[in-house]
């Protein structure tokens, strides 16, 4: 087992960011590796982050501007072979058909609720399966 899941979290507003930190803290379940967080804010850094490799979960904001986490999800999964799971981070419930046509494997809508994204994040992360 890994000693630390690498979770890269994008978005734009530095107040998502450390709602999805504060969401998920340290480490989701007692027998789970601890999580380490990168934190993105622009679109361009996420691209390169991904292309050098090593991070288990990748988290986009939706919401996110000029660039936007369901565009970036997107170019990611048609532009990395192996690229990790993709959580979504929408503006409402109803806008996760968005997520699909991003090819994300999850999405949570905000307001962020620390229970639905830890749930979304264990089902992604492969160690917990």
């Amino acid at each position: 087992m890994a000693d630390s899941l690498r979770i890269l979290v994008y978005s734009s507003n530095a107040r998502t960011r450390e709602q999805v930190r504060l969401a998920l803290g340290e480490r989701i379940q007692p027998d789970m590796p601890a999580l380490t967080y990168t934190e993105v804010a622009t679109g361009p850094m996420v691209i390169q982050l991904l292309d050098a490799g090593g991070f288990d979960l990748v988290i986009l904001d939706g919401e996110s501007t000029p660039v936007g986490g369901l565009g970036i999800a997107k170019q990611l999964k048609d532009e990395i072979a192996d690229c990790p799971p993709v959580l979504v981070l929408t503006g409402r419930a109803d806008d996760a058909w968005l997520a699909s046509w991003s090819r994300a494997e999850a999405a949570v809508a905000h307001p962020i609720d620390p229970i639905r994204l830890g749930e979304a994040v264990v089902g992604l992360l492969p160690v917990v399966r």
